[in-house]
Order: C-alpha cells, then sequence, then structure tokens
C-alpha cells in the first residue's frame, strides 16, 4: 500500500483489500514515508482477515533485538496475523540524508544473516546470547512472546548470498526481479525467464531438506487487465528498456487479458513453484484475485 497517508486512509484500503479477497496488507520501509508498523496496527484493526507485514524492511535501519521485540508486539496486537519481511537495504540517498551508514555488499549481507540469525531467536524461544562481527548480544527474555508459534519471515532479494541466505532462515522467498548497484540505482536486468531460473536454482540447490517448507513469491512492478493493459505493456518496455518479449513472460509484469494473466501465473506456478503475488493495483487486480479464489 502506497499514499495511505492519515488512519482513515489506511482503515479504507484494507477493508476494501479484504472485500475484494486479498491475503495480506503490506507497508514499504523507506525514509519519507510513514513508519512500516504503525499502518499495520490500523490495518490489521480494520481487516481481521488479513495478514500484515512491512515489505521489506531495511535491515541497515535496525537493531535486531529491538526489531524483534516490535516485531513479537505486533504479532500479539494482531492475534497472530505478522508475516516479517526483510531485506538488506540499498538506497544509499536515504542513508546520506539520515547519518545511517549503508554498509558496502559484503558487510551488509553479513550483517543481514546476523541480524535474521538474532531475531528468529528471539521470536522463537524469547532469548538470544550471539556474538559476531556486527551484533553482540545476550539477552535472556525478550518479554514479549508472539502469538504465532514460528513468525513468518519473508526475505526478498536478487544475489545469490542473499537468496542462500532465504534458503536457510525465509519461510517466504521473494523474487524481485529489480537489481541495483552500489548507489543503489535500480534496473531490471534480472526479469528474464534465464535469470528467474537462475535464483530458482540458487535457492533449491541451497535449502536442501528446507525447500518444502519455503514459499515462493514474486514482487509485481506493473500489474494491468484489460484495455488499459497494451499501453501499460508499452510503458513497461520504455520504461524499464526492455524487449517486449521479456515483459510478456516475467513474473514480475502482469498485463494482458484475465484469461492471458491466469494462464502465465499457471505456467510461472508450474515452471518456478511461485504461489504468492504482491501486487500494488489494488482494484485492478481483484478480478485474477476472485477468479482465482474460486479454482
Amino acid at each position: 500500500m502506497r499514499n495511505a497517508d492519515t488512519p482513515e486512509k489506511v482503515a479504507e484500503l484494507a477493508r476494501l483489500a479484504q472485500h475484494l479477497g486479498y491475503a495480506e496488507y503490506w507497508t514499504s520501509d523507506h525514509i519519507g514515508h510513514e513508519d512500516p508498523f504503525i499502518s499495520l496496527m490500523i490495518a490489521a484493526a480494520a481487516a481481521p482477515s488479513l495478514r500484515v507485514g512491512p515489505l521489506v524492511l531495511n535491515n541497515e535501519l535496525h537493531r535486531p533485538s529491538l526489531l524483534a521485540r516490535t516485531a513479537a508486539s505486533v504479532d500479539q496486537m494482531t492475534n497472530g496475523r505478522l508475516i516479517l519481511g526483510m531485506g538488506t537495504g540499498f538506497v544509499q540517498a536515504e542513508h546520506d540524508a539520515t547519518g545511517i551508514e549503508l554498509r558496502s555488499p559484503g558487510p551488509r549481507v553479513t550483517r543481514f544473516e546476523e541480524s535474521i540469525t538474532i531475531i528468529r531467536s528471539l521470536l522463537d524461544t524469547g532469548s538470544c546470547t550471539f556474538d559476531s562481527e556486527h551484533h553482540q548480544i545476550a539477552l535472556d527474555d525478550l518479554g514479549v512472546q508472539p502469538v504465532q508459534e514460528r513468525v513468518p519471515i519473508l526475505i526478498g532479494g536478487n544475489g545469490r548470498r542473499v537468496v542462500s541466505i532465504a534458503s536457510r532462515h525465509a519461510d517466504i522467498f521473494q523474487f524481485m526481479g529489480m537489481s541495483h548497484d552500489e548507489d543503489g540505482k535500480l534496473s531490471a536486468s534480472s526479469f528474464t525467464l534465464d535469470e528467474v531460473a537462475k535464483r530458482r536454482d540458487w535457492l533449491e540447490e541451497a535449502a536442501g531438506n528446507r525447500i518444502d517448507v519455503i514459499e515462493r513469491s514474486a514482487l509485481v512492478q506493473v500489474a494491468e487487465i484489460g484495455d488499459g493493459a497494451a499501453a501499460k505493456r508499452e510503458e513497461g518496455i520504455e520504461r524499464m528498456n526492455l524487449p517486449g518479449e521479456v515483459i510478456d513472460e516475467t513474473p514480475y509484469v502482469l498485463v494482458g487479458s484475465q484469461e492471458q494473466i491466469i494462464d502465465k501465473l499457471e505456467r510461472l506456478r508450474e515452471r518456478f513453484g511461485i504461489s504468492h503475488y504482491v501486487v500494488r493495483e489494488l482494484e485492478t487486480f481483484a478480478p485474477i484475485v476472485e477468479a482465482l479464489s474460486g479454482r
């Protein structure tokens, strides 16, 4: 959800999402936008069937022990509906503006896995003793117990090390599609099916016996059904600098007729195992949700 900047708007959108058959309500974690957790509490209160979560938290902005306390509290206050979305962070300008260090990619990813390890322990057991390169913690009692026996963690990423971390720790792995350089500039260089297959293979190779418990997700960048689909397709070709055949195949762009999109989703599930999609176009995509809910 974007541009939901009042409690009334958050509640309205959450109720609409619930009415249209969606399963979850997600927020983002960027400087210049509202806190990712506060609006989740409003959404959860307004729409009691929705799960809620941040998509995804910038790990560089958070201390794992405090984040675990927040996550456990949100899960407790939503009666067990939190999904904790986690990412490494990438936008250099946000860190420059706030004076919070954005580590170079190697240390950033190392710190990310350390954080996930600590958060998992604190959410599962309430305690953690950990001493490594970026974090040292000796906490006997978090003091807040989540409702869920295991709070699901979604890990979104594109690089091989992050995919491998997901294979060890994630309940949901999200194919992101977008890659970024060291300054955080994004590109759609990983939109081809060959690139999706590469990340599927990385996940499966690293996960071993865990692979069957990891749900696979995709973050959709563009979605349009029916009359506006052709224009959105052309817009995607131009904005993402991709050939039309890539736009037509990729899981990150869903444009076309209802029948075309459903056929595409089923083919992607068969080939890559993707069963979970996050979209931004709430009402636009609702006919697909309705059609698939009846299957």
